[in-house]
């Protein structure tokens, strides 16, 4: 990292968010969402929700808008969060969560989940909404759109997700889900977008200081990120110790040639771990990077070595984390050191 960027990395952390004076216009999201919008009019739609910066990626309960993560409109920030956050969306993804917002969108706009059929096809509107869910990955009844089987976690959800790849242009969404039981739901979507499509939205679009928009965040960048921070719900820091032996080597396991320490190759792989553990198991880069910073300071600290097969060491880390992250979302820990002790 130069000291220029140090500096400048220093200095926008100290800055507050509403003070940047960041703005959609001129930026590539808002190419992203003009992309969004010739989708919309192309299935024939007239509803073009408005789109606005805030935290993260969302549309506020119950309102017809798009909130986009302040970062994607500014390069530095954007830099800034590859950094902490181990990543930043690609094009092709931050349209997957734009077509994915468009359908709360238009549910909202509409009052859909208001409907009899909508209720019957996706289940009831006020059901209790959890982070925390289970997911059956063999399931036909959801379509797959964003990671982590993400339409099985709220019925809202699921017809986001199902809207999402009605909307998307390059997939023939009948052949694809033929002979799947979701294949209904897509049809109730494009039955229903035929409905009201040409019709003007019964839920006012206005976006408020209560949504969160980008003047309203008076806070510093860094404290953005402190505040998405996770704790590692963990007894003992020394829990995977056993699991890092296999994995990686002791200095007396090491043959010939520079040894190279566990830490540097966990450092080195982070983003790729974090993406592959995410697309895995649907969780977000939080609690997967707080696992791996985990793993890469025990490695330091018991002085572990990567083995001369780098693919098959990811391969591993990626089934070891997996197992990790499915256990979590399941359990709600990593590991509960108690419970596993004799009476």
């Amino acid at each position: 990292m130069s000291e220029t960027w140090d500096t400048e990395r220093a200095a926008l952390l100290g800055r507050r968010i509403s003070d940047l004076g960041l703005r959609l216009q001129g930026t590539p999201v808002q190419q992203l969402v003009d992309q969004l919008y010739t989708e919309l009019r192309a299935r024939g739609l007239v509803f073009l929700p408005p789109v606005y910066l805030t935290d993260e990626w969302g549309c506020p309960s119950g309102t017809p808008v798009i909130g986009v993560p302040f970062y994607l409109a500014d390069r530095q920030l954007m830099r800034l969060e590859e950094e902490v956050a181990a990543g930043v969306e690609s094009e092709a993804e931050s349209m997957r969560y734009l077509r994915h917002e468009a359908g709360h969108a238009y549910n909202y706009a509409y009052r859909l989940y208001d409907r009899p059929e909508w209720r019957r096809i996706f289940g009831p509107y006020s059901r209790p909404y959890r982070d925390r869910y289970h997911a059956d990955p063999f399931s036909r009844n959801f379509v797959r759109h964003i990671l982590g089987w993400y339409a099985q976690k709220h019925p809202d959800e699921d017809f986001a997700e199902t809207f999402a790849v009605w909307l998307t242009p390059d997939i023939d969404w009948r052949e694809s889900y033929r002979s799947w039981p979701v294949l209904h739901k897509l049809e109730y979507v494009e039955r229903t977008m035929q409905e009201v499509g040409s019709d003007p939205p019964v839920v006012s679009a206005q976006i408020t200081e209560a949504d969160l928009p980008v003047d309203a965040m008076h806070y510093t960048v860094e404290q953005h990120y402190r505040e998405l921070e996770q704790q590692l719900p963990l007894d003992d820091e020394t829990f995977f110790d056993g699991d890092l032996l296999t994995i990686f080597a002791t200095d007396s396991e090491m043959g010939d040639g520079a040894p190279r320490p566990a830490a540097v190759f966990l450092n080195e792989h982070r983003r790729e771990l974090v993406a592959r553990i995410g697309y895995w198991t649907g969780e977000g880069p939080g609690i997967v990077g707080a696992f791996l910073d985990l793993l890469e300071r025990r490695a330091g600290e018991l002085g572990l070595y990567a083995r001369m097969r780098e693919a098959s060491t990811l391969i591993e880390l990626t089934a070891f984390g997996t197992a990790v992250m499915m256990n979590y979302r399941y359990t709600d820990t990593l590991g509960r050191v108690a419970d596993e002790e004799s009476p």
